[in-house]
């Protein structure tokens, strides 16, 4: 007794103590493990030993190479570096002593201007891994091609820089996420940018402004010679600026549809302008050079590349960063006032109130109404789907893991189906298209059985049930059962809607054709001239004309003369028909009955 109260004592403790906990989801994930889970845990220890896996595109350079530094250093990571040019990258890791940190570093090929090559390492990916889950997606990479004249063209067809940027990115987390959702802490972050978000001076006061307008372009398909997603004409400062605005967009997009489901935690960062970055190497050099020092010495938004690195490291790292649907940014801004302190350390300032900042200055960021604008967002992310060929997982109810529910809904599963199927027969329901719902056989074989079975309980245990539900749940109080405006309406069967609609339509003329007279019969002069179609209501066929010509005169209620071709034709009203007689030198060409 006593031992069956401390264990008591202990779980109540547990979910008391726990500042996690929510409810019972710490219990969605209780089961017992099979013989083949045991033996992949035990895989997955061998090879990443308690490592978190996280997966970076674009690490062989700028702001990824040093957040994937920084992720190494910390030795509670492996590292999977996505990137173009696996050489350059193991240059890297020799060069910035990664190999001090043996075995926690993977590079892979990954060719944003491919979609077959996204693919093709989401697959070479879950191979490597194995059954352990990725914990961190940094979706990084990305080029700037402000001084292009032209579109450049993906291998898919599409312009470069909204593939490499968003939409290769889009798919690779279609990819992954399904996978991510199993891991503890999850997390997939997109570097957006100041340029995407027009509530700021870089992104609202420096032409070409990121507007997606409609998405004409991403709804035509966004394919070569289509190279803007709103479809007018190429800028190559602004296809990066909407590529931005679109990343910032997906994070809330994901966010609202599979936070709750998946436990992901969505978000962006804004991790400063990196002046010095090879991001710029398309740019003419007098503006690389100058560039940086106007940055550091007059706006005051200078950031290098290994404190923009630990900006993406924090969001990936930080426990405050747990928070889905933010915009992650530091400070506040570009100082004023920077003088001799600025002159003094080179422009790298850190504190609250400009570029620079430490740790503790990361803040949640405000969104520009376009970057929160649902409908586009939406439709972004229906078109994005069609262009790179995504499959999303479909959004499910969260329902609680108490293992009581569970019990519950298995009982109630069965009854719940058929008596949805009694319903479903009593009024079947419509289609889209106003076409009435069958019961499918499955459903007709689900009643029968019922009735079967539910005769037998309904003279049995449905009768002690009624009366034991009268006795104690009583009768159903007369104030319920009143209040309709309206008696409920009898439901025409098919036949007697079909017919009151077809009195209440204007008939349409369906027109038929009849062959044109023969050649003995019609002058040479007279071929030239088309046959007239004959026109009839939609209850007239051939057979009601000849019908028609037989009672013309016992029920001849207006006759009146019209010349048609120098020939006399006349025009005869019968029985609320009009019919009109075409002749041509005495031979009947053509009839028409109108009503």
């Amino acid at each position: 007794m006593k031992t069956s109260s401390t264990i008591t004592s202990i779980f109540l403790l547990l979910i008391a103590g726990s500042e996690t906990v929510d409810g019972f989801t710490f219990m969605k994930n209780w089961k017992v493990p099979s013989l083949n889970e045991m033996r992949a845990d035990k895989q997955i220890q061998e090879k990443f030993g308690d490592k978190k896996l996280a997966v970076i595109t674009g690490s062989s350079s700028g702001l990824g190479r040093k957040a994937a530094a920084a992720l190494l250093r910390t030795g509670e990571y492996h590292v999977i570096g996505a990137v173009r040019d696996v050489d350059k990258m193991q240059a890297v890791y020799e060069i910035d002593g990664w190999a001090e940190y043996p075995g926690t570093f993977t590079p892979m090929e990954l060719e944003l201007n491919s979609f077959d090559s996204v693919h093709k390492f989401c697959d070479e990916l879950d191979k490597f891994k194995g059954a352990k889950p990725v914990d961190r997606l940094l979706c990084n990479a990305g080029v700037y091609q402000p001084s292009l004249p032209y579109p450049k063209w993906s291998m898919d067809g599409h312009e470069q820089t909204m593939q490499i940027n968003f939409l290769s990115h889009f798919l690779m987390i279609s990819r992954l996420m399904e996978d991510m959702s199993r891991a503890s802490d999850p997390r997939i972050i997109t570097v957006g940018s100041v340029t995407g978000n027009d509530n700021t001076v870089g992104g609202g006061g420096v032409y070409p402004i990121a507007d997606l307008k409609n998405l004409d372009g991403f709804d035509a398909g966004f394919r070569n010679p289509i190279a803007m997603a709103d479809g007018y004409g190429f800028i190559g400062a602004k296809a990066y600026k909407d590529s931005k605005l679109c990343l910032m967009m997906l994070a809330n997009v994901l966010h609202a549809k599979y936070n709750k489901q998946t436990g992901i935690a969505f978000s962006s960062i804004y991790p400063g302008c990196i002046a010095e970055s090879p991001l710029f190497r398309e740019k003419r050099g007098w503006f690389r050079k100058y560039f940086p020092v106007f940055m550091k010495y007059i706006t005051g938004g200078f950031v290098g590349e290994e404190e923009a690195g630990q900006r993406l490291f924090q969001v990936a790292h930080d426990p405050r960063c747990t928070k889905s649907g933010v915009y992650w940014s530091w400070n506040g801004g570009p100082r004023e006032g920077r003088g001799m302190e600025a002159l003094e350390k080179g422009g790298q300032i850190s504190g609250g109130g400009g570029a620079g900042g430490g740790w503790d200055s990361i803040y949640e960021n405000d969104q520009s109404a376009k970057v929160q604008d649902a409908e586009i967002s939406v439709k972004l992310f229906k078109t994005a789907t069609a262009i790179t060929g995504a499959k999303w997982p479909k959004p499910n109810t969260i329902v609680s893991p108490c293992p009581t529910l569970k019990v519950i809904g298995a009982i109630s599963t069965g009854m719940t189906a058929r008596e949805e199927a009694k319903r479903m027969k009593e009024r079947p329901g419509f289609d889209e298209f106003g076409n009435v719902i069958r019961p499918t056989k499955r459903q007709k074989v689900v009643l029968v059985a019922d009735k079967v079975a539910g005769g037998v309980l309904r003279n049995t245990v449905g009768r002690v049930g009624r009366f034991v539900g009268r006795r104690v749940l009583g009768r159903i109080p007369e104030t319920a059962l009143e209040g309709s405006y309206q008696e409920t309406k009898e439901e025409k069967d098919e036949k007697e809607a079909a017919e009151a609609e077809q009195q209440d339509a204007v008939a349409p003329e369906i027109v038929a054709e009849e062959s044109s007279p023969s050649p003995e019969t019609v002058p040479s002069e007279e071929k030239k001239e088309e046959e007239t179609p004959q026109v009839f209501s939609s209850d007239v066929t051939n057979d009601d004309i000849s019908a028609v010509e037989t009672e013309i005169s016992e029920v001849v209620l207006k006759k009146e003369k019209l010349e048609v071709n120098g020939d006399s034709a006349p025009k005869i009203q019968v029985e609320g028909l009009v019919v009109t007689t075409e002749r041509v030198n005495g031979e009947r060409v053509n009839e028409t009955v109108s009503v």
